[in-house]
């Protein structure tokens, strides 16, 4: 939808994958440039997390194109994705939970796209994103000892461990109360101003408007809409989306 003004760093072309015969994704396409935020929203089942499973090989699509920064990566396996500097988070984290925050890090500055020299740095650069995101002095807790919360931020410290070009973030503040949404948030902007380039799936409206450049909607596996923020948020096609039609329409 639209076109980007110079080469994007993430192009999506015709993507379409189904399931049976219901399409989740249906002929979808957009783009996100470098050093961008944008959000991707829409009802629950209107085929958002099957998107970020495409482009990160975890699916492999029926049709379309996926392109990172010009280079087909449609065809490529999750680890071979992650190598081309594409992270991401999962709804439903996904740490090792026998291994300690520490170890879980280390593990993707060992095998993401711009690996540590060793186990040493590994361990340095680990600790730093750690304390990135909120947890310093928790690096030789077991994963399976944090709060959900914690356990997010370990989500988080892992994807970037990787040094990405690319974050995708799969709904990072489900669960979180009122206080931790706006401690995300600010992870957020921290993350963009140091160079991050973010797609986030989120269904907290307040962190999709206040921090996305621009916005694309899907429904039923289709886009309906993509724009500036304040533009989708008075768009009668997303109103009726999320809400239904009006009374009388």
């Amino acid at each position: 939808m639209g076109s980007p003004l110079s080469n994007p760093l993430l192009e999506v072309s015709g993507l379409t994958k189904r399931f049976g015969g219901v399409a989740a994704v249906k002929n979808l396409s957009f783009w996100v440039r470098e050093g961008e935020i944008l959000g991707l929203i829409g009802p629950n089942g209107s085929g958002k997390t099957t998107a970020f499973n495409l482009i990160t090989g975890l699916l492999a699509p029926d049709a379309g194109l996926i392109r990172l920064a010009g280079e087909d990566i449609t065809a490529l396996r999750p680890h071979a994705v992650c190598k081309k500097g594409v992270a991401r988070t999962f709804q439903l984290v996904r740490p090792f939970m026998h291994l300690s925050a520490l170890v879980n890090v280390m593990v993707g500055r060992i095998y993401g796209y711009s690996p540590a020299a060793g186990r040493a740095d590994a361990a340095s650069d680990a600790r730093e994103l750690l304390a990135f995101v909120g947890l310093a002095g928790r690096e030789d807790t077991p994963a399976r000892q944090l709060t959900l919360v914690d356990r997010r931020r370990l989500e988080l410290a892992r994807a970037l461990a990787t040094r990405p070009r690319l974050l995708l973030l799969d709904e990072f503040m489900a669960g979180l109360n009122t206080h931790e949404v706006e401690a995300a948030m600010g992870l957020i902007r921290r993350l963009r101003a140091a160079g991050c380039t973010i797609i986030m799936v989120e269904h907290i409206v307040k962190a999709v408007m206040g921090l996305s450049d621009r916005v694309v909607v899907l429904n039923a596996g289709e886009a309906i809409a993509e724009g500036s923020p304040v533009a989708i948020a008075s768009d009668p096609r997303v109103v009726e989306a999320y809400l239904g039609s009006a009374p009388g329409a």
